[in-house]
């Protein structure tokens, strides 16, 4: 028996052998590694390695569902509208031995109505599309869809190169949702940047003016006066800042140099040759400082905004607006009933042309009243001397208003907002809307209008 069991287990010994001695000589199948997501905390939340490289991507973006309400002046407008909006951002950075490499995109596409077209442009809070936004068709409930590359620019070190913020710009409408004084324009530039520590840096940017400059359109009410016709471009617009941000909060002094050119012959509306006499280059410039202070005293997330702008020939670093979509707010002064259509140039009787000059003060204050309950209260002056030009026109421009947002979650804001503007020219000029028919003049108007804005960041 004992023999048996010994000859049974040789035997089962040898086969295992063999076996194993075929096995071994088959090629041999190793599992393909798997390229998992790697968190990248470098740059802050929501960034992540694209498998297979070292650059790190944050995919964001966000949803706008807008509504508003205002005065109508006449039967032809809309008493309310429907504004929505979708965003979306792409942001790639890779750590180099230059700095850091970094891209931006921020595609928007908008569709709006109502009183975002013709009666919110009428009653001068809105005073023209919002960037990226469209102006609606009055009466007709045909929504207008637009698509805006509102950034898209290149960092690496100290260059940036691209679509991109206005480096003259300070406040930038952080708290308003309708339009108050205050430059915000996103344009094509290229810049450099130095840092000198302690949060002290400085840069001088070359930017396209193209989107900035408003040339004509005064005629809109005020007969006898020539328009300006825009003249070709030399250099670009020079732009510089100083900027500080510590723990207090942050101040920027900035500047620019601007070109306006005219050209000619043109016509009059009332009076003089029709011939441009000033067919060199205008050189203007503007100045802005700013500063924002943070107030933890009153609450966690609390801070002021003060910021004081002058400029010669270049409204829109006023707030005034241009005539690109990176524009924020349209460049013309707007109220109840009055419109005047603004220029940075324009012709006085004999042809000759003279730089528009302005200022802007801006003021905003948030305060939150609850961590997830917030408001905002903001205002804004505004003064245009057109000179020579027109010299009863100089528009005055008062703009004032208040948001309480609610932020029931992380990324969620639901808001209201209600606003004033109002408008006082030193002559009486052709009333807006209906009114024309009438040849009715006034020097002065205001409106209110309000917003209920529903927005969701990711």
């Amino acid at each position: 028996m004992k023999l048996v069991k010994s000859l049974l287990l040789g035997s089962a010994a040898g086969i295992a052998a063999v076996a194993g001695a075929q096995a071994a000589d088959l090629p041999s199948r190793k599992a393909a590694p798997v390229e998992y997501v790697r968190v990248c905390s470098t740059y802050g939340a929501g960034f992540f390695y694209i498998p297979g490289t070292e650059t790190c991507l944050r995919v964001g973006g966000r949803v706008r569902a807008e509504y508003g309400v205002a005065e109508r002046w006449t039967r032809a407008q809309d008493g309310y509208g429907f504004r929505a909006r979708g965003r979306v951002n792409i942001d790639a950075r890779t750590a180099t031995a230059y700095g850091t490499l970094r891209t931006f995109v921020r595609f928007e596409m908008t569709n709006s109505n109502g009183v975002y077209g013709q009666s919110f442009n009428g009653n001068g809070v809105s005073a023209g599309a919002a960037r990226g936004g469209a102006s609606g068709v009055p009466g007709t409930g045909n929504g207008q869809f637009t698509w805006n590359l509102d950034k898209a620019f290149v960092q690496f070190g100290p260059i940036t190169a691209g679509r991109a913020q206005s480096f003259f710009d300070f406040y930038a409408d952080d708290l308003n949702f309708g339009v108050i004084r205050g430059s915000d324009q996103a344009l094509n530039l290229i810049a450099y940047t130095a840092t000198f520590g302690s949060g002290i840096s400085a840069t001088v940017s070359l930017e396209d003016r193209s989107e900035r400059e408003q040339v004509g359109g005064i005629t809109t009410n005020i007969a006898g006066v020539s328009t300006a016709t825009l003249g070709g471009q030399t250099i670009p617009d020079v732009v510089g800042n100083i900027n500080i941000t510590q723990g207090w909060g942050s101040a920027q002094l900035s500047g620019a140099l601007l070109q306006r050119g005219t050209t000619g012959p043109i016509g009059t509306t009332g009076f003089g040759s029709g011939t441009n006499l000033s067919n060199d280059d205008q050189y203007g410039f503007a100045v802005q400082g700013g500063v924002k202070i943070n107030l933890p005293m009153l609450a966690a997330g609390d801070y002021l905004w003060l910021q004081a702008a002058y400029a010669e020939g270049g409204l829109s670093y006023l707030g005034y607006g241009g005539v690109g979509t990176g524009s924020t707010w349209g460049s013309t002064s707007r109220a109840g009933r009055i419109s005047i259509s603004n220029s940075d140039v324009a012709l006085d009787a004999i042809g000759k042309a003279h730089l528009t000059k302005g200022y802007a003060l801006t003021a905003g204050l948030l305060h939150y009243w609850t961590p997830t309950i917030r408001q905002g209260v903001y205002g804004s002056y505004s003064k245009l001397d057109y000179s020579a030009a027109v010299s009863g026109l100089d528009p005055r421009e008062i703009r004032v208003g208040t948001n309480l947002i609610w932020s029931p979650v992380a990324g969620l804001d639901i808001g209201v907002e209600v606003l004033y503007a109002r408008i006082d020219a030193k002559q009486r000029v052709t009333a807006y809307t209906a009114d024309q028919a009438l040849a009715r003049t006034i020097k002065s108007d205001d409106t209110f209008q309000g917003r209920l804005r529903i927005q969701r960041d990711f």
